[in-house]
């Protein structure tokens, strides 16, 4: 008996050991696991700072070289306050251009097909204030693939307009756009549901049934919209443009064309302008550059704020 318990007494102290043992070890890998864990963070923290401190240098725009020198602006694509082409950031570019006393000549380089008449007109407004505010610095336009509707409303607003023979230019016009689905409700047997305080709280909402009052007022804002647009172009354009009805109706015409239309004046490239007409070869870029941290903000912001509201139609330069 006496045997008994001792061996018994034995066996539980060698498991209580052992068990002491396994927790030990098991505490020390979660405590290893939890360092691990600690240093990884800290190291992608690290690391995300180094990036982001690396595009914050590389993601704007070029510092101005020394000397007198052609100022150039990139505006590329559609004009939105959400792109690359913003007010905010043509504007920015712009006004550092003028801004440096070395700046013989500033160019506008548009490959645009149109977007937003508000951005399009904040652009318009500053070129033509900035030209009030510095009149001997000259501000040309030089068209690559396409200036169209919106983009040929900031180029209006330049000294001259440059551009390739076979360039894209025009539209002047504008559009609303969207979709009709009732029909295509009806035959999937859903039922729209829309409950508004205020008449016209659904204006053209593209699943329910067009209404004539409706079409109508938006017929007369596109209208009303278009003739500012009209009356930016005579003012910038003047007598350069031609007596043709068709100017204003939101056909495109090739660079070449676009010249005899009064809608452009000469042929030429940037480094065309910068050579032979500001007399300045050496071009400094002043575009505002967006970084990838930027872009990748925007189009989160971009895509969350679309989700969260929906979109609607809106009168557009394009």
């Amino acid at each position: 008996m006496s045997e008994s318990n001792s061996y018994s007494s034995s066996g539980s102290w060698e498991r209580d050991a052992l068990e002491r043992l396994a927790r030990a070890a098991l505490d020390e890998q979660r405590r290893a696991r939890r360092w691990s864990i600690f240093f990884k963070s800290l190291t992608f923290l690290y690391l995300f700072l180094l990036l982001f401190v690396f595009l914050g240098l590389f993601g704007g725009k070029d510092g101005a070289l020394p000397g007198r020198h052609t100022a150039v602006v990139e505006l590329n694509g559609v004009i939105a306050a959400d792109s690359q082409a913003s007010a905010d950031r043509i504007n920015s570019g712009l006004q550092d251009a003028f801004k440096d006393k070395n700046t013989a000549g500033v160019v506008l380089r548009v490959n645009s097909p149109g977007g937003s008449p508000v951005q399009a007109n904040q652009i318009s407004q500053e070129i033509r204030r900035l030209r009030g505010l510095h009149p001997k610095v000259p501000l040309y336009v030089v068209v690559d693939d396409i200036c169209a509707s919106g983009g040929y409303y900031v180029a209006a607003a330049a000294d001259k307009i440059y551009v390739d023979q076979a360039s894209i230019v025009g539209s002047i016009g504008v559009l609303m756009d969207g979709f009709g689905l009732t029909g295509t409700m009806e035959k999937l047997g859903v039922e729209r549901r829309l409950l508004t305080a205020g008449s016209n709280k659904g204006f053209l909402d593209p699943f329910s049934p067009l209404v004539p009052e409706q079409r109508e007022y938006a017929q007369k804002l596109l209208n009303e919209i278009h003739r500012q647009f009209i009356d930016t172009v005579k003012q910038g354009r003047g007598p350069r443009l031609k007596d043709s009805p068709e100017l204003y109706s939101g056909l495109i015409w090739s660079g070449a064309k676009s010249i005899e239309l009064g809608l452009a004046d000469e042929l030429g490239s940037l480094d065309y302008v910068a050579r032979e007409v500001i007399k300045a070869e050496t071009i400094v870029d002043y575009s505002t550059r967006e970084s990838i941290v930027e872009r990748f903000a925007r189009r989160f912001g971009a895509a969350m704020a679309q989700t969260l509201l929906g979109s609607g139609a809106a009168p557009q330069l394009r």
